[in-house]
């Protein structure tokens, strides 16, 4: 599925869209809604705030489970609630490497900084301010999208609404900050990516020392 996954993000960075879409949204005088009430205090803080707020109810959950939680392993709810921790971290720890800017900080949005692509921003700077690429805030949903893993075998039905809801949530707050000129698409769909494979192979990981752990129980 991760593997699936990645065509994705490598089409749309094939298909040089990042640009095009930003143009619908912005212009030379910038980003008409960077601004929006809406997008920065609800989409922004409020939604990210909730998400961190979710993920302390999570790790909490692992010592004090309550509800569907009661009905996985310990080892479950703490792979649950460390998926998408490692999945924020790994984001945040591929940004802070990034010397690719922000649409609104574009010399054709009226910023100063040049247009490249974000794989060409681990070699040389744009002129911007960097450290853009991926999204960070498209994080604050789809960091859930790696509690699937967790959740698949004990709870199923749970699962799949899970990973629904982080999909769904992760692309808002993507198009959110897209409106805002805070990213362009492919920072959106790196994220989704990137939090899929932590999941993954925070599952593989788990599963690798459980099968050790009953090898050495036997």
């Amino acid at each position: 599925m991760v593997l699936a996954l990645l065509a994705l993000p490598l089409l749309w960075d094939a298909g040089g869209w990042d640009m095009a879409l930003a143009e619908h949204m912005g212009g030379p005088t910038g980003f008409a809604l960077k601004g929006n009430w809406w997008l920065t205090h609800v989409l922004h803080d409020r939604a990210r705030q909730l998400a961190w707020a979710l993920g302390l109810l999570l790790c909490l959950g692992v010592a004090w489970p309550v509800g569907p939680l009661r009905r996985m392993p310990f080892a479950r709810r703490l792979q649950l609630a460390l998926s998408g921790l490692l999945a924020t971290g790994m984001v945040a720890l591929v940004k802070s490497g990034s010397h690719t800017s922000c649409p609104w900080d574009l010399a054709a949005f009226g910023g100063v900084a040049r247009y490249q692509s974000h794989w060409l921003g681990w070699l040389q700077a744009d002129g911007g301010a960097g450290r853009c690429f991926p999204a960070g805030h498209a994080s604050a949903g789809f960091a859930f999208v790696a509690g699937w893993f967790a959740l698949r075998r004990d709870l199923p039905r749970l699962a799949t609404l899970w990973l629904v809801l982080a999909v769904v949530a992760g692309l808002v707050l993507g198009l959110a900050q897209q409106l805002r000129g805070a990213h362009f698409m492919s920072h959106t769909l790196w994220t989704a990516w990137i939090c899929a494979a932590v999941g993954w192979a925070v599952d593989f990981a788990f599963a690798h020392m459980r099968m050790n752990l009953q090898g050495a129980a036997a």
